[in-house]
């Protein structure tokens, strides 16, 4: 399975906009600026999230993006659903039902072996995403991260909210 990088991009961006003062917004170009991304192409990630109710969109001189509710209550598989859509990675066109060893459509009464397999494999990846709230992974970011990485998208933050 293949994520696009908005994705990640997008991921990044509700992680930021979860570190942000609860009345502060931060425009997408500064986004942008923050993860040296292009800024029209994560503009339509960051849409996508505002969408689905991960972001809200804040107009005016002071607006941008910020988290649409609390980040213990956004999930990374709410995140991801927002960004790729909710259809599974592996679609099954029942190839066993072609070819010389095919026979009548009665006689196939069990899903696919294979189907099934990748079916419990989608699940597992799904509740693991779902187990994972943005705020675990702001945790982890401030756990994980190299301090002076930290200090200076401090800075940074600090010097965009102004």
């Amino acid at each position: 399975m293949r994520l696009s990088e908005g994705v990640e991009w997008g991921l990044h961006c509700v992680v930021l906009a979860a570190m942000l003062p609860t009345d502060a917004a931060l425009p997408a170009g500064r986004l942008a600026e923050y993860h040296d991304v292009p800024s029209a192409y994560l503009a339509k990630h960051l849409q996508a999230l505002s969408r689905d109710g991960i972001l809200e969109a804040l107009p005016g001189r002071r607006g941008g993006y910020r988290l649409a509710r609390p980040a213990d209550e956004i999930t990374v598989l709410d995140a991801v659903e927002a960004l790729e859509g909710c259809e599974p990675a592996f679609r099954c066109t029942e190839i066993r039902r072609r070819g010389p060893a095919r026979v009548a459509a009665r006689e196939y009464r069990v899903p696919c072996s294979i189907h099934v397999v990748m079916d419990r494999a989608d699940a597992a990846w799904r509740a693991e995403l779902a187990a994972t709230s943005i705020a675990d992974l702001v945790g982890m970011v401030l756990a994980s991260a190299p301090p002076p990485t930290l200090e200076k998208g401090w800075s940074w933050l600090q010097e965009a909210l102004r």
